[in-house]
């Protein structure tokens, strides 16, 4: 029973055919992944995200725009919180700061974060937050919002053991991806065996970050195998104990009945 924590079904390649998602999902079936949070990077196409996963009850959804994204205005709170009374929405994100690639000065990236912790916690759904050579502003800002109120998870985990641990303590979960198979993560690796077994997700950021052996090619959900099978190898556990953990993490934080 695997479950991905974040991908991005709307930007997988299907051609023409929103109907392709169909054999992606019955795929998935087939390998033991019982559920999919596809989660939103901006409001202009969340829309037509939202419509394309409708006809699949074991996709949920996550409202919210990405630190990166080029938005005609700025999400407000109501609206935010508007689309997230929709029972399939599970949390607000992905949200956060990414400074990789900022174009100017942070204040606009910041703004934007704090008012989707403060939707979070309107709608007391959990937080979705991407960050990226950011550390020190993110856990700052999340406690400076009292994101710890609703919790969330800290996705596709990247980032050494002193953040971990700070999120850890906002009592935020950590999600690995793909990047836990690179050769060169020896360092993520050695997080990954000291996160408590009750924070742990996994994920697949489809379809971005492919894992080794397909690295450098599309992503897919299908996947999560890989990186759900060297997290467990790393932990010293059977696929099968790291599946139902990591699945009883997700429905504990997304309060989900899988």
């Amino acid at each position: 029973m695997l479950i991905d924590s974040h991908c991005h079904l709307d930007r997988l390649d299907l051609g023409d055919r929103p109907s392709s998602l169909a054999g992606v999902i019955d795929a998935c079936r087939s390998s033991g992944i019982v559920r999919l949070l596809c989660v939103g990077i901006d409001l202009e196409s969340y829309p037509a995200m939202r419509q394309l996963v409708d006809p699949y009850p074991e996709i949920d959804v996550a409202v919210g725009v990405h630190p990166n994204a080029e938005e005609m205005a700025e999400p407000s709170l109501s609206r935010l919180v508007e689309l997230a009374q929709d029972p399939r929405v599970v949390a607000i994100g992905e949200t956060g700061l990414d400074y990789y690639r900022l174009p100017g000065e942070p204040g606009g990236q910041q703004r934007r974060f704090r008012v989707q912790i403060a939707a979070a916690r309107a709608c007391n759904k959990p937080v979705i937050v991407h960050t990226r050579q950011a550390q020190t502003d993110t856990i700052r800002i999340l406690k400076e919002e009292g994101a710890d109120a609703v919790g969330g998870v800290l996705h596709c985990f990247t980032e050494d053991w002193e953040m971990a641990r700070a999120g850890l303590d906002l009592g935020f979960y950590l999600s690995f991806s793909g990047i836990l198979t690179f050769r060169n993560a020896d360092n993520l690796r050695a997080v990954a065996r000291r996160v408590p077994a009750d924070r742990l997700l996994i994920e697949t950021d489809a379809p971005y970050l492919a894992p080794v052996p397909h690295r450098g090619k599309p992503n897919t959900p299908l996947y999560l195998t890989y990186v759900a099978a060297c997290l467990a190898e790393l932990r010293g556990l059977r696929l099968g104990e790291l599946a139902e953990q990591t699945a009883e993490n997700y429905r504990r934080l997304f309060h989900r009945l899988v």
